[in-house]
C-alpha cells in the first residue's frame, strides 16, 4: 500500500531523520588547530619594504641583548646569531669575517621591525628577520640594516610548544610591549636623551680570535674566481645549468658558471 505523505506521523518521521543526519555531520567536521606558525605571525606584524625603505612598519620591537650581526638591506648574506638555551651567541667564523668591512651590531635598546618568520618543525628552530626602525633610532639618513636571529629549540619541542612559551623565548632578545610604547609616547626632548644614551653602550665582545681577511664573493664571478677566494668546497650539487657549491658557512648558486645567489 502507498504511503500517504500528508500523514503527520510520516512528516514527522522524516523530519527528526534529516535533525539527525545533519547533527551527525555537524559533529564529524573538527576545525583544524591553528599552526605555531599562523600564531607568531599574528602576534607579530611583518614590516613591508619597497627596495631598502620601510613602507608599513611592522610591530616596534626592542632589542634585549647585544651580539645580533647587522648588514645592509642589499647584502646578500646573513650571518644569523643563535638563541639557545637562554643564552644568545653571536655569529662567528668565515660568515662573519665576509661581512666584516659593511656590518655592525645592534645594539641593546635598537628598535626593529620584524620581516620574516619560519617556523621549522622539523629542524625545531625559528629564524626571526628584522630590519632597523631608523625613524624609532632618529638615524637619519635610514640605513634599514637587517639582521637575524635562529632560535634554537630540543628536537619534538616545537610540535607540542605553546605559542606564548614561544614568544617568552623571542621577548628575551626582541621585547615587544610597554616599554617599547612608553618610549614612543616620552617627550621628543626625552626620547632623544635616551637615544643618545643607547648609543653610548658599548657593543658586546667580540671574541679574541685573529679573523682571516675577508674575502669578497659577488654576483656573477665564475667557480673557479669563488674557489680561488674560498677554497674547494665541501660538496657540489649539479642541477643541470645550476650548480650548488656547500661551504661550512654558506651555500652559493651558480646559474650558467656565475654567482646567482649566497646563503
Amino acid at each position: 500500500m502507498r504511503q500517504n505523505s500528508a500523514n503527520p506521523v510520516f512528516s514527522l518521521l522524516i523530519v527528526l531523520t534529516n535533525i539527525a543526519c545533519f547533527s551527525s555531520a555537524a559533529n564529524g567536521q573538527t576545525a583544524a588547530p591553528v599552526s605555531l606558525q599562523e600564531q607568531l605571525s599574528a602576534q607579530y606584524k611583518l614590516a613591508k619594504m619597497s627596495g631598502a625603505v620601510v613602507t608599513d612598519a611592522g610591530t616596534p620591537l626592542a632589542v634585549q641583548k647585544g651580539g645580533v650581526i647587522s648588514v645592509p638591506w642589499r647584502a646578500l648574506v646573513l650571518c644569523p646569531a643563535k638563541f639557545q638555551d637562554n643564552a644568545l651567541h653571536p655569529s662567528t667564523g668565515m660568515c662573519a669575517a665576509m661581512v666584516k668591512d659593511v656590518s655592525g651590531y645592534f645594539k641593546t635598546g635598537d628598535k626593529v621591525y620584524p620581516t620574516k618568520i619560519e617556523v621549522n618543525l622539523q629542524k625545531a628552530k625559528i629564524s626571526f628577520s628584522v630590519v632597523s626602525c631608523d625613524s624609532c633610532n632618529g638615524v637619519d639618513p635610514p640605513t634599514s640594516m637587517k639582521g637575524q636571529v635562529v632560535f634554537q629549540f630540543p628536537k619534538g619541542y616545537l610540535e607540542k610548544a605553546d605559542a606564548g612559551t614561544v614568544e617568552n623565548a623571542i621577548g628575551q632578545v626582541f621585547s615587544i610591549g610597554n616599554d617599547t610604547q612608553a618610549q614612543s609616547n616620552q617627550p621628543q626632548g626625552q626620547q632623544e636623551q635616551a637615544q643618545r644614551g643607547q648609543a653610548q653602550q658599548d657593543q658586546p665582545a667580540q671574541p679574541e680570535q685573529a679573523q682571516p681577511d675577508p674575502q669578497t664573493i659577488q654576483l656573477g664571478q665564475s667557480t673557479e674566481e669563488v674557489q680561488a677566494a674560498l677554497g674547494k668546497p665541501e660538496k657540489i650539487v649539479n642541477l643541470g645549468p645550476k650548480q650548488l657549491y656547500v661551504y661550512k658557512d654558506l651555500k652559493i648558486t651558480f646559474v650558467n658558471g656565475k654567482v646567482s645567489d649566497v646563503q
